[in-house]
């Protein structure tokens, strides 16, 4: 009997497997800051990195909200047309399309979770950043803004 209590009370102090502690952040994931000025402001946000394929095709699924200064950058290793879709995708995103110095080409705001219709930059570009659904609107945000951030790795 005390080997079945001494399991029992080590696999409920094990951390469970696939679960998050915060259902906005990817657990052991490290952030960087991005930089967004516009109307003479800068808004710094720590974003997640999805850096390959893998992250990329994953972005922000399943997640149940972001932390306000919070999201997800996707840099490209070469400018191209953004196409990206709301699959899987539980809460609203506002996608920040982002040339190869800093503009913004389209920003779509308050996408549709769950939607699979794509939401497609209007030209090529480097990186596009999804942040809280209704962040550009909330912070004045515009096309008129510049983006920055220096990735570590």
């Amino acid at each position: 009997m005390r080997n079945v209590l001494a399991v029992v009370a080590l696999l409920l102090a094990m951390p469970m497997a696939g679960c998050s502690q915060n259902a906005g952040e990817a657990e052991g994931v490290q952030t960087i800051p991005v930089t967004i000025a516009a109307a003479g402001k800068a808004h710094v946000f720590n974003v997640e990195v999805a850096r390959t394929d893998e992250e990329q095709d994953r972005g922000l699924m399943f997640r149940t909200n972001l932390p306000a200064n919070g999201g997800m950058i996707f840099p490209f290793k070469k400018p191209r047309i953004g196409s990206f879709w709301m699959k899987n995708t539980l809460i609203p995103l506002d996608m920040f399309f982002i040339r190869a110095d800093g503009s913004i080409d389209r920003i779509a705001e308050n996408t549709i979770p769950e939607s699979l219709e794509p939401v497609v930059s209007g030209g090529e570009v480097s990186a596009v950043l999804e942040l809280a659904g209704g962040t550009a609107a909330k912070l004045g945000i515009d096309e008129t803004a510049k983006v920055t951030w220096k990735d570590t790795k």
